[in-house]
């Protein structure tokens, strides 16, 4: 532990550092008790936190080698997972040409939806299930990604019903205890960090709210991060997949690891998202970092591939650092968002049905829920405003929540983000509805530093009408 204290104060950044010494301590502090094999109580915080993410491969042209990775895997008899618009792309074609090369056998299913819901899911999961499939290859952004997830989570467990594993109280949230198929990840996007994490998250028709599916079982064995496949991207799709990388901002600001309840009663059920925790706080600061850098040049410069490329990095260390510590209220907030879409059409998704993206969904409430919980803990707000380029010298507690905010407006303005709910057509009478399709995300909302009730999120809603 010495070794670890001595790093920790090496750090530069004292906040950080002084983060990091209080969670060692704490770990300290429990090493030497032992563990109830009997299980935890509501009493009982948690101790340990487990960290866990996919193999990542990154560089340039690199989707080259999966039908390598397919021989070195076994695979006979391949699912390649995509959409539509994709299909026709290079992304897919390098793929399918790798495939061939290798001489491995495929199907390409080509029918996920932007934004998947559950109905989607399912149609997925059934031809997944015809086709006996060893390999799943996803190649696409996090809602392909995610259906490929869903479609090796229940094919190899063919009797489970869709809620067996949904997140608790709106599903079972049944532990996965089967096991799945290899899972390759190609990303095309950046900003959802999928190919790192085991969540999958779908649009719930009959609650007009997003919901999902969060166990380390899910995620890729291999996610290849080939910048290459950015460039082709749309501007308002560049932008929105690139600020679901601040998620990083709930995962930092988190509820601390060791103040979660009730301590699992075994390892296997310790959940995924366990709170802000000394290594995923890592990949989030540098996860904001890259983006507060290079956010506006790859949404605005489809030809700056340097900037592309190092938000694709950005998407992928905030997919580690929130895989493992979790969101809270932005996200718990953007599933009836957009689940319950009227007219809006996003601009440059290829898409007959109305839809708000997940990563316009998310940052729309951002300024208002970090206003709300920077009091559980200002430093950390700080800090996080401080790795999107504040100045946040001499700036007082008080004040943190207001400064972040204001960081993320400026932000918004200049990437063109529509300014507030109304925009994308929401009243002030759509905030019972609203606040009725978040307060059951538990899996979210519990991770709060800030404990939220209806009333509180009902201001949220109202505070995010509008932005500017």
């Amino acid at each position: 532990m010495s070794a670890l204290k001595n790093a920790a104060i090496g750090v530069r950044n004292t906040n950080f550092s002084r983060c990091l010494l209080s969670a060692l301590q704490k770990v300290s502090q429990h090493g030497s008790a032992p563990y109830s094999s009997g299980g935890g109580t509501a009493v009982e915080k948690e101790y340990a936190l487990e960290m866990a993410c996919s193999n990542i491969r990154y560089g340039a042209g690199v989707t080259r080698e999966v039908g390598m990775d397919c021989e070195n895997f076994g695979a006979r008899k391949v699912m390649v997972v995509t959409d539509k618009r994709l299909s026709k792309m290079k992304p897919v074609q390098t793929v399918l040409q790798a495939l061939d090369e290798q001489k491995i056998g495929y199907q390409l299913y080509d029918d996920v939806r932007v934004e998947p819901t559950d109905e989607s899911f399912k149609e997925c999961i059934d031809f997944a299930k015809e086709g006996n499939f060893d390999l799943f290859l996803a190649v696409g952004g996090g809602s392909v990604i995610d259906t490929a997830k869903a479609a090796n989570l229940y094919s190899t467990k063919p009797e489970a019903e869709l809620l067996d594993f949904v997140n608790a109280p709106i599903g079972k949230g049944m532990p996965v205890e089967h096991k799945l198929k290899p899972l390759i990840a190609v990303p095309t996007t950046a900003g959802t960090g999928s190919e790192t994490t085991g969540t999958t998250v779908f649009d719930y028709l009959p609650m007009k709210a997003k919901t999902g599916i969060a166990n380390r079982a899910l995620r890729p064995d291999l996610g290849i991060v080939d910048p290459d496949h950015l460039i082709t991207a749309p501007e308002r799709v560049t932008c929105y997949t690139g600020i679901d990388v601040l998620h990083a901002i709930e995962s930092y600001t988190a509820k601390p690891y060791t103040e979660r309840t009730p301590r699992p009663a075994n390892p296997k059920l310790r959940p995924s998202y366990q709170g802000c925790n000394p290594i995923s706080d890592i990949w989030s600061l540098f996860a904001l970092n890259l983006t507060s850098k290079y956010i506006k040049r790859a949404t605005f410069n489809a030809d700056d591939y340097e900037a592309r490329s190092a938000m694709h990095l950005a998407s992928t260390y905030a997919g580690i650092g929130f895989g493992n510590a979790g969101c809270h209220l932005c996200h718990g907030m953007s599933y009836p968002i957009s689940g319950n879409v009227g007219t809006y059409m996003a601009e440059g998704y290829e898409q007959d049905l109305p839809l708000i993206p997940h990563g316009l969904s998310v940052v729309v409430s951002a300024p208002a829920v970090f206003e709300f919980t920077a009091p559980a803990c200002p430093e950390r707000h700080l800090e996080a405003a401080k790795a999107l380029g504040a100045d946040v010298s001499g700036v007082r507690n008080e004040d943190a929540g207001r400064l972040l905010s204001d960081v993320l407006r400026k932000l918004m303005s200049e990437l063109k983000v529509p300014n507030g709910l109304r925009a994308l057509g929401y009243k002030p009478d759509c905030v019972p509805t609203m606040v009725a399709g978040a307060m059951p995300q538990h899996r979210l909302i519990k991770l709060s530093p800030r404990e939220v009730h209806e009333d509180q999120m009902a201001e949220l809603f109202e505070n995010s009408m509008t932005i500017y």
